[in-house]
């Protein structure tokens, strides 16, 4: 081949790889500098990050977090779905009843842990003094969410065909007046509407009893696309909120107070919130055998189909805490 062919066809080479580099550049540039996002939902289980933005450890770690709140855990994973936020902060549940169809999903640690998030709230006027007596009762919660795990595994716990009652699904925002206005008896609920639903009826509210029926895994979720671009900041947004952990184990009035600012909350309901949560950045086997516990019934109740993946661990994603911290992750390796 002449020479001239050859230094020619290696200025070819050199521009197309000139080119590649360029667009893997011009691909990347959107994720570069730009805010890592997070849908949040508003409630006491998203403690850990208001005191994370509140004192600035998000800065401190050299990560921007913009989050967007949300009025559930399913409208904040909807987001994350729609690829409009990073991650998306929601109960374990959403994770299960969406692994049939998306291989992706990964929990990359737990917000707060709860035996108490979920409250039944009833009208005495409608009768209701113990759980036996929500049989014939219309209860309404939001279908297709850990409120809704819960009332089903509350009548079962109580020995209550689930049959026997009449489930209204309304969306979060709706429960409290669908109570008030007595066109349901029951409703199942997260707080703080929970506590929002018993200020509204005042004396005719009734708190049944929960026992540790359910323990609720408020959760980071995000995808393994996610993960490969922004693992640094995610890592760098975990160390933030375990910061955060911190802080409230060596300040809990401080804690506390951004609790009642960010929820608009009296010091009695504030303080009850930090005693109903275990605020703690960790992935643990339980949160495993829940989410396990969780795909039965969601198969049962034809939530999903029976292709679901029956192995939970594999949409947990401990590598990330495991660099932020040691010993906040114990799960077989």
């Amino acid at each position: 081949m002449p020479m001239c062919a050859i230094l020619r066809n290696a200025t070819i080479r050199s521009q197309a790889l000139a080119t590649l580099a360029f667009l893997v550049v011009l691909l990347a540039e959107p994720v570069i500098g730009k805010d890592l996002t997070m849908a949040m939902s508003r409630g006491p289980v998203s403690l850990l990050v208001y005191v994370a933005e509140d004192r600035g450890f998000f800065d401190e770690e050299g990560i921007s977090v913009r989050t967007r709140d949300c009025a559930s855990g399913r409208a904040c994973f909807q987001m994350l779905a729609d690829g409009t936020v990073d991650v998306a902060t929601a109960a374990e549940l959403l994770v299960t009843l969406n692994s049939f169809k998306r291989s992706d999903l990964a929990i990359i640690g737990t917000l707060s842990t709860s035996s108490h998030q979920i409250k039944l709230i009833a009208r005495r006027s409608a009768g209701i003094q113990e759980a036996a007596h929500l049989r014939g009762k219309r209860i309404a919660t939001v279908v297709g969410t850990s409120a809704h795990y819960f009332l089903d595994s509350f009548l079962v716990f109580h020995a209550i065909d689930p049959k026997s009652t009449s489930v209204v699904p309304l969306p979060p925002d709706q429960l409290v007046g669908a109570l008030q206005r007595r066109e349901v008896d029951a409703i199942i609920i997260w707080e703080p509407l929970a506590s929002a639903a018993v200020t509204a009826l005042a004396g005719d509210a009734l708190a049944l009893p929960s026992p540790r029926i359910y323990t609720q895994h408020f959760s980071l979720i995000t995808n393994r696309r996610t993960i490969g671009i922004r693992e640094a900041e995610l890592v760098r947004m975990l160390r933030a909120l375990l910061r955060a952990q911190q802080f409230i184990a060596n300040d809990p009035s401080s804690a506390n107070a951004v609790l009642r600012s960010r929820l608009d909350v009296g010091p009695g309901l504030s303080d009850t919130y930090m005693k109903e949560h275990d605020f703690r950045i960790r992935l643990d086997q339980s949160l495993v055998t829940t989410m396990e516990s969780e795909r039965r019934w969601a198969v049962r109740e034809g939530q999903v189909g029976v292709g679901a993946p029956g192995n939970q661990l594999q949409f947990i994603e401990p590598s990330l805490l495991r660099k932020a911290a040691t010993g906040t992750v114990s799960l077989p390796r």
